[in-house]
């Protein structure tokens, strides 16, 4: 679901940044198993992290208040911890996963926002997808979508050239409008089960959990 569209009516609501992230969780839960009809959740592209704050003020105003999930860039821990300590929505009963014990009120950290429902990609989707994948397996990926001889274009740029691989296809991917979203269901679905970031898979776990 796009922002701008209703999902107030939905029992679980995953807010995240964009187009790609939510190609991605809704990717990765069909892998998973995670029917997000049955699970009565809807993944919604807030069209920027600065969107948060308005989206969980109508979710706190909808009638029935809705299970809140979120998925976001490691770097917005700062505005993430303030939208969601303001308005107070968080996924009741989640946890991270990682069986750190993270205390659920710790919501200025990462581990305590996981906690809540809130998980952060490292640095942002693209890199954790990258990172798993290795970066062969994704310059083999740009081959077979027609997109390896632009990122060689691209890597031959001076203020590319002295870059590491990954930084380049993390830079590559926002380059041009809609590549990120075109790529993020193929990545994910080149992904082997035992490669999955264990912050994507978490959110799914935590989506799953709040099915009835």
């Amino acid at each position: 679901m796009r922002a701008g569209e209703r999902h107030e009516a939905s029992a679980t609501v995953v807010l995240v940044e964009g187009e790609s992230d939510r190609l991605a969780v809704e990717t990765l839960a069909a892998r998973l198993g995670c029917d997000l009809v049955s699970a009565d959740a809807t993944v919604v592209s807030m069209g920027g992290v600065t969107n948060l704050r308005r989206h969980l003020a109508e979710l706190s105003a909808a009638p029935v208040r809705p299970r809140v999930l979120g998925l976001f860039d490691a770097g917005e821990l700062a505005y993430v911890h303030a939208a969601v300590e303001r308005d107070g929505l968080g996924g009741a009963g989640v946890t991270s996963g990682s069986g750190s014990g993270t205390d659920p009120g710790a919501t200025g950290t990462l581990a305590g926002l996981a906690s809540l429902g809130y998980f952060a990609c490292d640095p942002d989707l693209e890199g954790e997808l990258i990172r798993a994948l290795g970066t062969d397996r994704v310059e083999q990926l740009l081959a077979e979508h027609g997109e390896l001889a632009r990122f060689r274009g691209f890597q031959r740029q001076p203020a590319q050239r002295a870059r590491p691989t990954d930084a380049q296809l993390r830079r590559f991917m926002g380059t041009h409008s809609g590549r990120k979203a075109r790529f993020a269901p193929i990545l994910v679905g080149a992904l082997e089960e035992s490669r999955i970031p264990a912050v994507l898979a978490a959110l799914v776990a935590a989506i799953g959990a709040g099915a009835t």
